[in-house]
C-alpha cells in the first residue's frame, strides 16, 4: 500500500475484569480497500471496533485513526453502522436522516427511492431490510473518509445483502477505506483483505488465497451420507455437509477412509482444496489448542 493507513492498530489489548476481549491485536486499513474482520461470536471484533471509534479505552498498545488517536475529531470523518443499527425507532425515517445531518452540520440529503416511499413512517414500523438500508444511508450521509460496518447485512434476505455489498464496493471505488465485520463467509470473499480473529487474537490475515493457502479437504460421496457423517463425527474429525456431500477439513484421506471402513460405509473419497469456511474451522481449532 502506498497511501498511509487510515486505521493503524498496533499490539492492542483490552480486558474487562479478568476477561481479556482483545489481546495483542494489530491491523491496518488503507484508502480504497475493504478489510473484512472475521471471527466467531465472542472473537473480539466489536470490542476492537469500539476501540477504533474511541468508545472503549485501550489497555495496552496504540490505535491511530487518520494519524491520531481516536477522538471526536476523527469520528466526524468516519461513518459507523453498529450491529444494533443506531436508529431511533419512534422517529420517522426522514427524522432519523435529519437528526444525523444536524449532528454533522450538513444539509439533510434527499432520500433514495426505497426510503422516500416510507419517509414519514416510524422506523420501528418498517422491515429490517429497510432499517439496515436506512442505517447504512445515515452512516454515509456526511461523505466519510472511513466507513466502519459491524455486521451490516445480518438478518436480511440475500437480495438485500447483495445490494448493500454493491454499495460497499462503490464506497471503496471512490477511495474510501472500509472496515466491515460479517459472519457470512461468502460475503467475506468480496473483501480486499481478511483479518481473522479468534479468542481476541489475530490468527490469520491476507487475501482469500493467502488465508486458504494449501489447506485441503476430503469429500465423501455415498448414498449412505448420513451414516458416513455420523461415523466421521464419532471419529472426532472436523466434518461439514454440503448438500449430501460430506466434507472433512485438514485430514488425510487414509484417516477418513479408515473411519468409514470401521463403520462399514462404502464411499468415494476425494482430496480437494478447502473452502474458507473449512479453513476457519481449522484456524479456530488450532487457536484453541494454542490457548
Amino acid at each position: 500500500m502506498t497511501e498511509p493507513a487510515v486505521v493503524d492498530v498496533r499490539g492492542v489489548w483490552r480486558s474487562f475484569g479478568s476477561f481479556t476481549a482483545v489481546r495483542e491485536m494489530s491491523l491496518e486499513v488503507h484508502p480504497g480497500e475493504i478489510v473484512g474482520l472475521i471471527g466467531a461470536n465472542g472473537a473480539g471484533k466489536t470490542t476492537l471496533i469500539r476501540m477504533i471509534l474511541g468508545l472503549e479505552l485501550v489497555d495496552r498498545g496504540a490505535i491511530d485513526v487518520f494519524g491520531a488517536p481516536p477522538s471526536r475529531g476523527t469520528r466526524r470523518r468516519l461513518g459507523y453502522m453498529p450491529q444494533g443499527l443506531g436508529l431511533y425507532q419512534e422517529l420517522s425515517v426522514r427524522q432519523n436522516v435529519e437528526f444525523v445531518a444536524e449532528a454533522f452540520g450538513i444539509a439533510a440529503p434527499p432520500l433514495p427511492d426505497a426510503l422516500e416511499e416510507v419517509a414519514t413512517r416510524q422506523v420501528g414500523g418498517i422491515g429490517l431490510g429497510l432499517q439496515r438500508q436506512l442505517a447504512f444511508y445515515c452512516a454515509l450521509s456526511h461523505r466519510p473518509e472511513l466507513v466502519i460496518l459491524d455486521e451490516p447485512t445480518s438478518g436480511v434476505d440475500p437480495l438485500a445483502r447483495t445490494k448493500l455489498w454493491d454499495t460497499i464496493h462503490d464506497q471503496a471505488d471512490t477511495g474510501r477505506a472500509v472496515l466491515v465485520t460479517t459472519h457470512y463467509l461468502q460475503e467475506a470473499q468480496q473483501c480486499t483483505r481478511l483479518v481473522i480473529m479468534s479468542r481476541g487474537r489475530l490468527v490469520a490475515h491476507g487475501t482469500l488465497d493467502d488465508i486458504i493457502g494449501g489447506q485441503r479437504a476430503i469429500t465423501v460421496r455415498t448414498a449412505e451420507w448420513a451414516r458416513a457423517f455420523d461415523a466421521l463425527v464419532a471419529a472426532q474429525l472436523p466434518v461439514t455437509l454440503a448438500g449430501r456431500v460430506v466434507r472433512v477439513a485438514g485430514t488425510d484421506a487414509t484417516v477418513v477412509r479408515a473411519a468409514l471402513d470401521s463403520a462399514g460405509v462404502e464411499a468415494a473419497v476425494t482430496d480437494v482444496p478447502a473452502t474458507l469456511e473449512e479453513t476457519m474451522v481449522l484456524i479456530d481449532r488450532d487457536a484453541k489448542i494454542e490457548s
